[in-house]
Order: structure tokens, then C-alpha cells, then sequence
């Protein structure tokens, strides 16, 4: 497995290649990185993983500064697993040789709900550090997790309305055996509340299966649910079904209609912001 730190490297080794798969990654891997990894690599030839905190998608009280930094662990994981032929590992300034004054905003019916109304720039930052390392590595796929729902949705627009020549895959939410999402963030948790965390997963199943019953009364069910995890001690940002499709609010029609739906959260457990959600 090679690691690079150049854009330059990195093109001169994939030169001639039309089947890159890529795994963008922030790094601290754990086993939810490693199966994005085996997708890839089911879907294309080489697969490349880029590992890069990345400054842009962070707030001004967020953790990037103590955001985990783990290259030569996250790079022995990969070399076990033999599913990823290069690793790209730029630092800030090979990504950012200047000032990234061009960015890409997504449109605010999608970019300000939810996750955009609580971290702001987050999706901003997060558009622009993924659509230059999609120029740089120029993949046929990329792979993005389910566990952040909206970021998946963001993206795959963008790529769509850019009309870039990339397919963008979708993996499960990989969990820990107890429900918890699996997320680089969950280091965080002390011992007692890495007990409590997979409550979040376990409140969501419970207004997922109401749904399922026939239940639609939509601000109760959030509430009700809310409620659960602020009775245990969470601050909870928001608990939200919405549609699949546009992430918008479901009317009464849908709930007939059978329209399919998710639920998302995103509630902080003592200082560590966990976020989840479910698809139904």
C-alpha cells in the first residue's frame, strides 16, 4: 500500500487508471471506515482513501484542534484488511496552498436544516474539501456512510448538479454490537456515558417501529422522544422525521401514501455531540 502526501504523487501513481474507487476520511479509522473500504473495492480498481481533518467543516468552538490525528495506526488497519491500494494524507497546505475564498454552498432548504441549523458552514466546508478531492483523485465511485444521512444527500447533488462523472455510493451505518453508531467521535465518551450512548440508537428504533404501527402525529413522536433522552441526562439538538427523498418535513398525505421516511438526531451526551439515524 502506498501513502502519499502530494496531489502530484498521488496523480503520477493513479495515471492511466479509470476505475478508482475513494473513501474520503477525516482518519481515526475504525471498522465503519474499514467496510466503506471493502464496498470500494467491490466496486472499483484501485481503491484510494484519503485521511485530512479538515479545517473548513469545523466551527469556531469545535474540536479540530483535539480532533484525533492517528496516520500510521489508520495506516496498519488498512495494510491488514489489503483492500486499499493507496492512501492520500495531504496536510493543509497542499490542500489549501491559499486562501479557499472559492467555496460551494448548498442550497439552504437542504444545507440549513438540521445539522446546518446547528453547526453553520459545517456543509459548506464539507462541499468544498469534497468536491477538490474529487478533482484530485478524479474516482469513477465514492463511498460515503449512511450515518451521516445528510451529508450523503448534500453530496450526491452536488455531484449531481455539477454533472461530475462520479458515482456515489451508499454503506449501511456500521454499529457497535450494543446499537451505538460507530463514529470516530465516540473516544470521547467516558465509561459512563459510552453505557448511556446507545440510547440514542434505541429511542430512534422505538418511534421508527410507532411509525411503522400507524402513529402519525409527527411533532408528539418527536417530542416524545426527545423527551427520553433529555430525562437521561442529553442535550438534545433535535429529533426529526422527515422524507428520504428532500429531507422535508412529512405531511399527512405522506404518512397514507406510505412515503418513505428517516429519522435523525443529534444530542450531546456530557461534551461529545453523537449523531444517528433511521430509516423507515
Amino acid at each position: 500500500m502506498k501513502v502519499v502526501h502530494t496531489i502530484q504523487d498521488m496523480r503520477d501513481h493513479l495515471r492511466g487508471q479509470n476505475r478508482i474507487a475513494f473513501v474520503p476520511t477525516m482518519g481515526n479509522l475504525h471498522e465503519g471506515h474499514l467496510a466503506l473500504m471493502k464496498l470500494a473495492r467491490q466496486h472499483g480498481d484501485p481503491v484510494v482513501t484519503s485521511i485530512f481533518v479538515n479545517r473548513l467543516q469545523f466551527g469556531p468552538n469545535e474540536d479540530f484542534d483535539r480532533y484525533p490525528r492517528t496516520l500510521q495506526d489508520d495506516v496498519e488497519k488498512m495494510e491488514r484488511d489489503r483492500d486499499v491500494y493507496m492512501v492520500f494524507a495531504p496536510d493543509e497546505r497542499e490542500m489549501y496552498p491559499e486562501p479557499q475564498s472559492y467555496r460551494v454552498q448548498p442550497p439552504d432548504d437542504l444545507g440549513d436544516i438540521l445539522e446546518g441549523e446547528f453547526r453553520p458552514g459545517f456543509f459548506q466546508g464539507v462541499c468544498t474539501v469534497v468536491l477538490k478531492l474529487l478533482s484530485c483523485v478524479q474516482p469513477r465511485v465514492a463511498v460515503f456512510g449512511k450515518k451521516d444521512y445528510q451529508q450523503l444527500m448534500i453530496v450526491r447533488a452536488m455531484c449531481r448538479q455539477f454533472q461530475l462523472p462520479v458515482e456515489i455510493l451508499a454503506h449501511e451505518t456500521v454499529r457497535a454490537s450494543d446499537g451505538l453508531a460507530l463514529s470516530s467521535r465516540n473516544r470521547y465518551l467516558s465509561p459512563q456515558e459510552r453505557g448511556e450512548a446507545p440510547r440514542l440508537y434505541a429511542v430512534l428504533g422505538a418511534l421508527r417501529q410507532r411509525v411503522l404501527d400507524g402513529a402519525d402525529d409527527l411533532a408528539l413522536l418527536e417530542q416524545e422522544a426527545a423527551a427520553q433522552l433529555s430525562a437521561h441526562g442529553w442535550k438534545v439538538d433535535y429529533v426529526s422525521l422527515r422524507r428520504q427523498r428532500d429531507l422535508k418535513a412529512p405531511t399527512a398525505e405522506d404518512f397514507g401514501a406510505r412515503e418513505p421516511l428517516v429519522v435523525l438526531a443529534a444530542a450531546k451526551l456530557g461534551a461529545t455531540r453523537l449523531i444517528d439515524n433511521l430509516e423507515i
